[in-house]
């Protein structure tokens, strides 16, 4: 059989181990150079040079530089990076500072919110145990987990996690490996020769890294550890594919890369324009210098990252931790869930509901007849906790508190008459105990009917199995219950084989696991929202139906796929092109890959749960992974996007909605900083096409002022909007749905900015006009008509103000009047605009401020025009939305 080859340079970086588990022992050993003495200290150091520590290597966070120059290398950033050359260029140094400074501060505050949501995940915990019980030097010794290298004899104990991948040299245990295989019972290990042609993690004698013991004792040589065990290899899966940009993330690059396309390419025609019209090179750079700025929305990217950063922080507080804020947005374009059964849809709190025998028929309301409730508790490992409770299996567990009231007796007294366990083997899918009483001993079995029924003599096959489906298709694991008396003084046989023959069936026995009692509401609103949810499950499908039923999933129409892993791809794209929800019974972590990257394939937007580390491919491959924060592994919540610290299905469903939501305020706020645009630009414009004629009507500086001033505050306050009514009644939106859309750009720059632009304009004109200015007079300093400019760049600065606040009212809301929404609605949006007002007023009336940004007091007849300023640009977008209204019954509430 092929042997594991030496790899010079692997993921890991360091050597892989050649020798193969399954081989002989002796071969094995001696190709480890391993003795009955364990390795030398000093052979154990060389070798842990070669092959590197026992650590599993965890995906690289973006270093805090890395992150940065993302930041500075934005196609916005780029623009002001022009800006503030063409500023230095022109001998404005004042104005080149403060555009460095925009872009600096953009830049941190965004990196440390993105930070922030990387540390809010980074407390996992460690994979392996810290230390470790190996032979060194020929005695037994503590030495840490990272420190053994291939070669190492260790020793394994209940309740000990595996340190490294091993192979049994003595003794036998039983061990947990669901984090790898998704089986929940333990698997007996026994120190015997390998099975020819089984796969390695079915191996008999070969223990996981990982992997927890949960009986008995054993010696085990190692031969893989680090990135070379098979969790290693699991992990390292999803790792190596790269990180992927949101839909939002391509979606805001694409509107920079245009925004930046715009203001070149307009700065280049109106520099040749005052060139022609004779605009000297110092006015020219400014205007260009104006364009650029104007044309940047600098306060879009620190508002965006705060919008989503509150959505983690708010998801956080319902039992969802997001690791990336971008996946708040992601979240929102959702469209199909797949989801674990066990654990997610349900409680996974076992309990006895209903058992059969031949003598009774199916009995749902009383206690099991003594023979078979004897059964039950002999044929399990649970144990009690110096505290009195039940310790095991839940499976187990649920037999043993359906068996009496008294479970603490009940185990006593089995342990006292037990002779010997066959553990349970997940591909015999049975377990057996023998126990005795005076002479008598009697074997006692459990597992999957059919397993049960193929050794047992007498009993009725089919009519059992028709019992079977009755009780799976209530929702219950059934479970088959066996006995058989040995002869009188016989002995106890040392092979299953012998003991699991000849069975005489005592019946049949159904356990419930309830439904979270949120999860039919949750997968309600699912439906309403136009999101499918497909089971991924390792049960059988007739249990998987019926809990789905319980829960709502299929309504109207259930596909179940009985045995998932031999669906062919063919018939799994014609099963997801369907209308029908899907049951995938009998899954492996292989299985969900595959469903992940058909959805993918099909356009759809997925989220997938898991909990186990061989879940970490498919988690990645998901757009949204979700990992389980109470029953999941490390690895699983290393590799996934969102961890449910409640294991809720329902909080996945919350969290979609909260995605929804995010992702209609990104939008929201869009408009509002998009409107505001056109009145920046057209200043610029009306001062070049005039070459010099109109003095400029708003100043770099005062544009930086409303960008990252005013503007701030309420585009933050419309990220924080409550829901619109009938968010989760409505398709999930196109994952190709662009986050500005035609609609949203004609009602930003051709309604909204317009409006604001002319208002401006006329305000900017009137002051001058009173004060008797015409065309081409002079208001430079000293100039007889400069106070009067800069009272009339200021009434251009705060007729801008007030246009932001009628704007902000009206990109609350696209299809609803403002009354329906509520003036007061949004308390913080009413705090952002009273900032607003109180900044642009210190900017105008305190004299240092008036000094830098070339302001002056306004009078008030100026002030009472740039009052109305508001309920005209409201007015115009309000006038907008009751046309709509009459013309369309039937809008989608969150269009913008």
């Amino acid at each position: 059989m092929p042997a594991r080859r030496h790899h010079a340079g692997t993921a890991t970086g360091a050597a892989e181990p050649s020798a193969d588990p399954r081989e002989p022992l002796p071969l094995l050993r001696r190709e480890l150079g391993t003795g009955d003495r364990g390795l030398s200290a000093r052979e154990a150091a060389r070798r842990l040079a070669v092959y590197g520590p026992n650590q599993v290597r965890r995906r690289e966070k973006r270093s805090l530089v890395r992150l940065l120059s993302g930041q500075l290398a934005h196609p916005l950033a780029l623009l002001l990076w022009g800006a503030g050359a063409l500023a230095f260029i022109a001998g404005m140094g004042v104005l080149g500072w403060a555009i460095l400074a925009v872009i600096l501060i953009n830049a941190v505050f965004a990196l440390l919110q993105e930070h922030q949501a990387e540390r809010a995940v980074e407390a996992l915990a460690a994979y392996l145990p810290e230390q470790a019980h190996a032979v060194r030097d020929g005695r037994a010794q503590a030495v840490e987990a990272a420190g053994l290298v291939p070669g190492d004899l260790i020793m394994i104990a209940e309740g000990d996690k595996i340190p490294a991948d091993a192979r049994l040299t003595d003794g036998a245990v039983e061990v947990d490996l669901s984090m790898l295989t998704g089986e929940s019972a333990p698997v007996e290990r026994v120190a015997a020769p390998a099975e020819e042609g089984a796969p390695l993690l079915r191996e008999p004698n070969l223990v996981f890294s990982g992997t927890t013991c949960t009986g008995g004792e054993a010696q085990a040589i190692v031969f893989a550890t680090g990135g070379h065990t098979e969790l290693g290899r699991i992990a390292a899966l999803s790792q190596r594919a790269p990180r992927r940009d949101s839909p939002l993330e391509v979606q805001v690059k694409k509107v920079a890369w245009l925004i930046a396309a715009v203001a070149v390419g307009m700065g280049a025609v109106f520099l040749l324009i005052g060139a022609l019209v004779g605009l000297p090179l110092r006015d020219a750079l400014m205007f260009a210098i104006g364009l650029l700025v104007a044309n940047v929305p600098e306060g879009l990217l620190p508002t965006i990252t705060l919008a989503l950063a509150v959505g983690v922080r708010v998801l956080a507080k319902q039992g969802a931790v997001v690791k990336r804020l971008s996946a708040v947005e992601t979240l929102g374009s959702t469209n199909v869930i797949c989801t674990d059964k066990t654990g997610t849809l349900t409680q996974n709190r076992m309990r006895l509901q209903a058992h059969w025998t031949l003598e009774t028929g199916i009995v749902t309301a009383e206690p099991p007849p003594q023979a078979l409730a004897e059964a039950m508790t002999e044929c399990t490992t649970v144990s009690v906790t110096e505290s009195g409770d039940l310790q095991g299996d839940p499976t187990e567990i649920a037999l043993v508190e359906g068996a009496g009231p008294d479970a603490a007796a009940l185990l006593a007294a089995r342990d006292e008459r037990r002779r010997a366990i066959f553990r349970f083997d997940a591909r015999l899918r049975l377990m057996s105990t023998i126990g005795q009483r005076a002479e008598r001993l009697t074997v006692y079995a459990k597992g999957a009917p059919e397993a049960v029924l193929a050794r047992t003599t007498g009993a009725d096959g089919p009519a059992v199995m028709a019992m079977v489906d009755d009780l799976a298709r209530r929702g219950l694991r059934v479970l088959a219950v066996a006995v058989r008396d040995l002869p009188d003084g016989g002995e106890v046989p040392e092979r299953r084989e012998e003991a699991e023959t000849g069975l005489r069936l005592l019946g049949l026995v159904g356990l419930y696991d309830p439904p979270r009692p949120q999860v039919a509401g949750a997968v309600r609103r699912c439906h309403d929202a136009g999101l499918r949810v497909h089971i991924v499950t390792g049960d059988n499908g007739v249990t998987a139906a019926a809990v789905a039923a319980e829960v709502g999933i299929g309504v109207p129409r259930l596909h179940v796929v009985a045995e998932s892993e031999q669906v062919h791809d063919v018939e799994l794209d014609e099963l997801l092109t369907g209308d029908a929800e899907i049951v995938f019974a009998r899954s492996s972590p292989e299985t969900k890959l595959k469903v992940a990257d058909a959805l993918r394939a099909h356009g759809q937007v997925v989220a997938m749960t898991g909990d186990g580390a061989n879940d970490a491919p498919a988690l990645h491959q998901a757009h949204i992974g979700v990992a389980m924060g109470r029953s999941g592994t490390d690895v699983a919540r290393e590799a996934s996007t969102m961890v449910l610290t409640d294991d809720n299905f329902a909080t996945i469903v919350t969290a979609i909605e909260s995605g929804r939501r995010v992702y209609d305020n990104v939008r929201k706020f869009m408009l509002y900083i998009f409107a505001h645009a056109v009145p920046e630009i057209v200043p610029f414009l009306v001062f070049a096409l005039s070459g010099g004629l109109i003095p400029l009507p708003l100043t770099v500086l005062q544009i930086l002022a409303i960008d990252l001033g005013t503007e701030t505050l309420p585009a933050l306050a419309l990220g924080r909007e409550p829901a619109e009514p009938g968010i989760m009644n409505r398709p999930p939106r196109p994952s190709s749905q662009g986050v500005i859309s035609r609609d949203m750009l004609i009602r930003a720059w051709g309604y909204l900015g317009l409006v604001s632009a002319a208002l401006v304009m006329l305000v900017f004109f009137y002051v001058l006009w009173r004060a008797g200015w015409h065309p081409g007079d002079p208001t430079g300093k000293g100039a007889a008509l400069h106070h009067a400019y800069l009272t009339a760049t200021t009434a251009t600065f705060a007729g801008l103000v007030t246009c932001q606040i009628g704007t902000a009212m009206a990109a609350r809301t696209d299809h609803a009047s403002l009354r329906e929404v509520g003036l007061a609605g949004n308390p913080l949006l009413l705090a952002g605009i009273a900032f607003e007002l109180l900044f642009a007023a210190a900017l105008i009336y305190l004299p240092p401020l008036q000094d830098l940004f070339g302001t002056a007091a306004l009078p008030w007849d100026v002030l009472a025009i740039i009052a109305v300023f508001p309920l005209i640009v409201w007015g115009t977008d309000e006038l907008r939305r009751w046309k709509r209204r009459r013309t369309s019954r039937r809008v989608d509430p969150g269009t913008v």
